[in-house]
């Protein structure tokens, strides 16, 4: 043991004491593996960065239990607001006494008509950009919330204090805050797909830390066979070799811990996909950390002795025969075919029992079908090359480069094929099981685009909410009316709960025909729409009030009447869906039947039609009702609903595969430098004789597009392939067989801006002095 530990030390002083070249070497492994450590404890983050979210969330939400009026208890509802593509979250507070408890993150309540806002929207309202925003808030800022507030340093939130609160709809009064609605568990068909998004993110990970091992892989082979000449057997050179790539796996590790956290600072500076986080939120798991600080230098000395396996280190050269046996295949598609075994293989139903069983199974399949994938690509660059000859000298350079040895170019984009045929089987995930978590709302986004209610203090009021909404820059068009109750006069009766009452609406004839069949109409006219039991009561239910020629009572009972008689000339009509995918059903009336300063608490609705001609339309809508009643609230209308589960794993896979595809640009790049590197004396070379440096660039960028273009083929057919297995074993349809294009762009993307920032090392490396040797 004493005599193999020599020997691993040996190897280390190699990497780091090795001369210039073994320490430039040393230093483009460590930092290879260093940035995929890093991205590795990024991950392992995630746990800690989602709970510290959840925590944050919860300690902020106020009870929805009703408390009693007391000096700790205050009145809240909920502000929210889109502006452009962001969504603005806030609560609405109104204390009752002065021990009013204060959220977190917030020194002290804000007083009558002040707010304080996140960071994040306090930076967005001092903007240019953020004045349409500012008029919607008509407070003053009287402070900032901490970051035990927040989601998210990116997140804009706000709290208010409005003495208005209480007449706001949705209002609730609390006497703490603190109030978890607990965590919904997670979905089986959710879980699955969270399992292959991590063996899909991850394991390109893996494979570029055991590509950056093998940075150097020629210069070391001749240096271990010097050492066969100075007496070192085969075995204690294998054992050099591991201690080598051992040394650069360790230094990686230190310099993935240092490149954590010299970025952990600025995690909160990153949003992709509308996901950030805390520095203090990025804190690794404990044995998540310790099986990558375990699995780094495992896998480099593994990888290092799999790499000699075909090669004979003599004394006098390194031997690797003139005719190189070709790659067999059988072997590689071993993998291949055991995870699509494992995918097709009949599961139980996917309930919150069977799940983590069939989790397994599917991380299984996965990573077997994906690592087979790996496997397949130097054979497949191995027997496309074997048969192109001729062309430009360029070309010529580049294939017999590839001919004669394919396995470095190949390893260096085996990062590539993982990632993209992993996301080309998510994207079919995505798009087969997107139909279960999305449902139709019955809303018409044609007929409008916006809703908004609120309750008024009179007629007047709403009709000034109405009027201001009409005139708002952009709005195309308003279905508004004014609403309240009518019942039948008199106490119940006998069997009756109540008294029956229904809906009673005041407006134009313009906005009546959108809510009823109306055969025709002009002001004076009254209608009684039917819903027939649709989203409303039946139709003998109704007549018991909505009949031509009865006396309705206007207000609540127990309160001084206000009588009002339906006009014998009232029509019956079918009531029609609304934009909002509701039957109004009930009295229509026009202005002109009846006067809506009779009705109590009214209510103003208005459904606005926007001009997608003017930018920012929208916007000018919202603020026109906000000046009204900055607590009205507004209502995007949606055709279709997505549950916010899967909205929030499709988020944070997207922002996942974002960072990865980051990462194999690195690696990619790393990898291209390092290739040339080795090849500095052929370079020289060829430039000595005469060789365009034009064609020794072409020939650098065929050699990396070869590889890549037969990567990203076997990508997109390993990648629909292994969709395909996973759809079918969800028991889905395959939605759409187009989802490679993004990921075949993105490839193509990569391999230019690789090309491009390699040229400036190759100018380099082309010169007549990479001749000399010492």
């Amino acid at each position: 043991m004493r005599g193999v530990l020599r020997d691993f030390a040996f190897g280390a002083r190699f990497a780091v004491a090795g001369g210039r070249a073994a320490r430039v070497r040393t230093a483009l492994t460590a930092i290879g593996v260093g940035l995929g450590v890093a991205l590795l404890f990024v991950a392992a983050s995630v746990p800690q960065m989602l709970q510290g979210r959840e925590d944050r969330t919860d300690a902020r939400q106020a009870s929805f239990d009703t408390a009693p009026v007391s000096d700790r208890s205050f009145l809240h509802t909920e502000v929210s607001t889109l502006f452009r593509t962001d969504t603005v979250h806030g609560v609405a507070l109104r204390p009752d006494g002065p021990r009013a408890p204060v959220p977190p993150g917030v020194a002290k309540l804000p007083g009558p008509g002040e707010m304080v806002v996140s960071p994040a929207l306090a930076e967005l309202l001092a903007s240019p950009g953020g004045a349409l925003l500012k008029d919607r808030f008509p407070y003053r800022i009287a402070g900032t919330i901490g970051d035990a507030g927040l989601a998210g340093p990116g997140e804009l939130f706000l709290y208010v204090h409005d003495p208005g609160v209480a007449d706001a709809p949705r209002v609730s009064r609390a006497d703490h805050f603190g109030h978890g609605e607990g965590k919904r568990p997670l979905d089986a068909t959710l879980v699955l797909v969270v399992t292959v998004a991590c063996v899909v993110l991850l394991l390109p990970v893996l494979v570029y830390v055991a590509v950056a091992v093998r940075f150097g892989g020629e210069r070391r082979d001749r240096r271990l066979a010097a050492l066969r000449l100075m007496g070192a057997d085969t075995a204690m050179t294998r054992r050099i070799a591991a201690g080598e790539a051992l040394a650069g796996a360790v230094l990686g590790l230190l310099l993935g811990g240092v490149f954590f956290l010299l970025g952990r600072p600025f995690a909160g500076r990153v949003t992709v996909w509308d996901v950030n986080a805390f520095p203090g939120d990025l804190v690794p798991e404990p044995a998540l950390v310790a099986a990558v600080v375990v699995a780094v230098p495992l896998c480099a000395v593994a990888v290092a002795l799999f790499a000699l396996r075909g090669i004979a280190l003599e004394p006098l050269g390194v031997v690797r025969g003139g005719a190189p046996r070709p790659r067999r295949v059988w072997w590689r598609m071993v993998p291949v075919a055991a995870g699509l075994v494992l995918l097709l293989v009949p599961g139980e139903r996917l309930d919150a029992v069977s799940a983590p069983l069939d989790t397994y199974r599917v991380a299984a399949g996965a990573v077997l079908a994906l690592t087979g994938l790996t496997a397949l690509l130097p054979w497949l660059v191995e027997a496309a090359v074997r048969w192109l000859r001729g062309g430009p000298p360029s070309w010529q350079l580049a294939t017999r480069r590839l001919q004669t040895g394919s396995g470095t170019a190949a390893r260096a984009v085996s990062g590539i094929v993982v990632a993209a045929a992993g996301a080309i089987a998510l994207q079919m995930v995505f798009g087969a099981v997107q139909s279960d978590f999305m449902r139709p709302t019955a809303m018409d986004g044609a007929r409008a685009q916006l809703q908004m209610w609120t309750a008024a203090k009179d007629s007047r009021a709403a009709g000034a909410l109405i009027d201001g909404v009409k005139d708002a820059e952009g709005v195309a068009g308003v279905i508004a009316t004014i609403e309240g109750g009518a019942r039948r006069p008199g106490p119940p009766r006998a069997g009756e709960d109540f008294a029956p009452t229904t809906a009673l609406k005041v407006g134009d004839c313009a906005s009546l025909r959108e809510l009823g069949e109306l055969p025709s109409c002009r002001d004076g006219d009254v209608f009684i729409a039917r819903a027939h039991g649709l989203d409303g009561p039946p139709d003998d239910y109704l007549a018991k009030t909505a009949r031509p020629g009865a006396v309705v009572d206007l207000r609540d009972e127990g309160e001084r009447p206000v009588l009002w008689r339906i006009p014998e000339s009232a029509r019956v009509v079918e009531a029609r869906r609304d934009p909002m995918g509701w039957m109004p059903f009930g009295i229509y009336a026009t202005h002109g039947a009846l006067d809506a300063g009779l009705l109590e608490d009214p209510e103003a609705t208005a459904m606005v039609r926007l001009d997608p001609a003017v930018p920012d339309a929208a916007e000018h809508a919202r603020n026109a009702a906000a000046r009204f009643d900055p607590l009205i609230r507004v209502v995007t209308v949606q055709d279709v609903e997505r549950d916010r589960q899967y909205t929030s794993v499709r988020t944070g896979v997207l922002a996942a595969a974002t960072a990865t595809m980051a990462l194999i640009a690195l690696s990619l790049l790393v990898s291209t430098v390092e290739q040339l590197r080795e090849r500095r004396r052929s370079l020289s070379t060829l430039v000595a004789f005469g060789a365009r440096r034009a064609t020794l660039g072409w020939s650098v960028l065929w050699q990396t597009a070869v590889p890549v273009a037969l990567g990203m083929g076997l990508a997109v057919g390993g990648g629909l392939l292994l969709g395909l297995a996973l759809v079918r074993g969800m028991g889905k349809a395959v939605a759409g067989w187009w989802v490679f294009l993004p990921v075949a762009g993105l490839g193509a993307a990569l391999l230019l801006g690789v090309a491009l920032l390699s040229l400036p090392p190759l100018w380099r490396l082309m010169r007549a002095d990479g001749l000399r040797t010492e």
